[in-house]
């Protein structure tokens, strides 16, 4: 597994291990996943998913909506047809609630209903807040409040099955039955920083406004209420301008980096590398794999 906060270069150091081991990578990331959003998502190029063959990139369609719990049935039916063949996976990304549904297993949850989840998703974000603080105060106080994809799934749970959403957390997990060398990339912040900043430029150059503007149809879709989305929105809803869009994405995508290196922290499980040390990556991979 190779995790870290976005911007830091894991596409670059997965590819990097995929062909070293000869195996295949297996993406990590809940928006990526998605054939219509590219340029917003940093996707790899299309070089890049011709070196090794990627799993969960331009997998579905933004018609659809992936869960965690369908990302690790997909995740799960991939391991077992690549170690079927190989010794090797690179799982590679930095959504940690992917991450863990495919490491540790999920916990079984009521079938979800859509029709509420479209009224959840029309919510705004201090609304649903609110709401998860009546109906499921522990499931509140641990919960990354500001995650309105978090808030609605929990939400809807509550109100389909009329008990708290943390009720159906901490059951028994389907064991992963394959090693884990668990690795993530860190550097400088005000490195990463700049990284964010000019990947940020890059995409709006690329054209992300046209990519933003050629899926308003879908933007209650939660992939789309996501960093380098939803400011897009306000631009085209006329609510700032574009400089302030752009100036918004960069704030917002160091606060999300932030988040992710805080949760990949909490697991002391994960070896730590500069980007740049690829050799020395490959090498660890190597020794702690059997």
């Amino acid at each position: 597994m190779l995790g870290g906060p976005t911007a830091v270069g894991k596409t670059s150091v997965a590819l990097k291990l995929a062909e070293s081991l000869g195996t295949e990578i297996l993406s990590a990331d809940s928006r990526q996943c998605y054939r219509e959003l590219n340029i917003g998502t940093a996707k790899p190029d299309a070089a890049e998913l011709q070196r090794v063959h990627h799993h969960f990139i331009n997998s579905h369609s933004i018609r659809e909506t992936v869960s965690a719990g369908d990302y690790y049935r997909y995740a799960r039916e991939v391991m077992a047809r690549v170690f079927s063949e190989n010794d090797h996976l690179v799982m590679a990304g930095g959504t940690g609630l992917y991450v863990r549904a495919a490491l540790e297993g999920i916990d079984e949850m009521p079938q979800p209903v859509p029709e509420l989840r479209h009224e959840l998703n029309n919510w705004p974000l201090q609304k649903l807040q609110k709401e998860l603080r009546t109906l499921d105060p522990d499931y509140a106080a641990k919960v990354d409040m500001n995650n309105p994809q978090r808030l609605v799934r929990a939400l809807e749970i509550c109100k389909s099955s009329g008990q708290p959403y943390s009720s159906f957390l901490n059951q028994p997990k389907d064991t992963l039955p394959y090693e884990v060398v668990r690795i993530a990339l860190d550097m400088d912040r005000g490195e990463l920083y700049t990284r964010i900043n000019r990947r940020v430029d890059e995409m709006v150059q690329k054209g992300l406004v046209d990519e933003v503007r050629s899926v308003q149809d879908f933007r209650d879709h939660y992939a789309l209420k996501t960093v380098g989305y939803s400011e897009i929105f306000n631009y085209l809803d006329g609510r700032c301008t574009l400089e302030e869009a752009v100036v918004a994405i960069k704030q917002n995508t160091r606060r999300y980096a932030k988040r992710q290196l805080t949760w990949f922290r909490k697991n002391d499980e994960y070896t730590w590398f500069h980007p740049e040390n690829g050799r020395e990556i490959v090498q660890f991979v190597k020794e702690n794999s059997h």
